[in-house]
């Protein structure tokens, strides 16, 4: 099943095409990279009103050409949630608008459980759109965990900027699989789990991590502080080559075994493309939910 993003005001994407997309964030237009869109671009867009284009290095990496002068970081809304963009040194923003689907999906949830009592994980949580999202739901606590210091720091600002600054929301600086293990010893469970698990990565020490490679043990040692009462426990990827398929069989194979009333959709998402027809696919996820 194919989810489409298309719930935004303050942000679209124009068009895609030969290794590009071309974007309005709140009235600022942004050309990056993005190799999945490997068609031809459309005639009808013009490229070259960007305000700013990302540039990748052979050498790795890549830096911005502004066209125009911008602002360090502006602010972005999503339904009753405020976020800071800023043009970043590997490309991205600091947020991944095609996640709204996502957001949207548990902040449902949580809002037509409110009797119960929700504790949510967030892993490799980046600047915390999902962590708002179950927030501003209602979930009485939201555990917010992210290798990287300045990624955190960024999330705490999203907090304040989404007036979250009353609610119950743990940020912590660690590698996830360490941090889920110490949570297993501690005996805690969580209501909702969610998890952005990065084709590769390095936690705070140093820790090397690989999807193909570690993926599974991480899944097999979270799924132990999923609570018996859980409503939801969800997967993103955007590993190249890992299908959502993958996702379904996983799991199938060891989410269902351990809560069996439970339902599971697996498949795409996906941004519409305001000048085309077509869609631009944003990754894979993965969703359990209590029946």
């Amino acid at each position: 099943m194919v989810l489409l993003a298309d719930a935004w005001k303050d942000y679209q994407c124009l068009d895609a095409g030969d290794g590009e997309k071309l974007e309005t964030w709140k009235g600022v237009m942004l050309r990056r990279p993005d190799p999945i869109a490997m068609w031809p671009k459309s005639r009808l867009s013009d490229w070259s009103h960007a305000d700013a284009v990302y540039h990748r290095s052979h050498a790795g990496g890549g830096s911005w050409e502004y066209k125009k002068k911008l602002p360090e970081s502006w602010t972005i809304q999503y339904r009753d949630l405020t976020f800071k963009v800023s043009p970043t040194g590997f490309k991205h923003t600091g947020l991944f608008p095609e996640q709204a689907v996502n957001w949207d999906w548990m902040a449902d949830l949580i809002r037509t459980h409110t009797d119960e009592e929700i504790h949510v994980l967030n892993l490799f949580a980046y600047t915390g759109g999902a962590t708002m999202a179950c927030s501003a739901a209602g979930a009485a606590e939201v555990v917010h965990v992210d290798a990287a210091k300045g990624m955190v720091q960024w999330a705490k600002e999203n907090r304040d900027l989404s007036h979250l600054t009353d609610h119950k929301i743990r940020f912590i600086v660690d590698d996830c699989l360490k941090f889920v293990e110490r949570e297993k010893r501690r005996g805690h469970t969580y209501q909702g789990i969610l998890m952005d698990p990065p084709s590769y990565g390095r936690g705070p020490n140093g820790e090397m991590w690989k999807f193909e490679k570690d993926f599974a043990n991480l899944l097999k040692e979270t799924l132990d502080l999923l609570s018996d009462d859980a409503l939801f426990f969800l997967i993103n990827s955007y590993t190249a080559g890992v299908s959502s398929l993958v996702l379904d069989n996983m799991m199938r194979e060891m989410i269902l075994p351990k809560h069996p009333g439970g339902t599971i959709n697996t498949g795409d998402i996906a941004i519409p493309l305001q000048k085309r027809e077509i869609v631009l696919p944003c990754g894979i996820y993965g969703r359990w939910q209590r029946s």
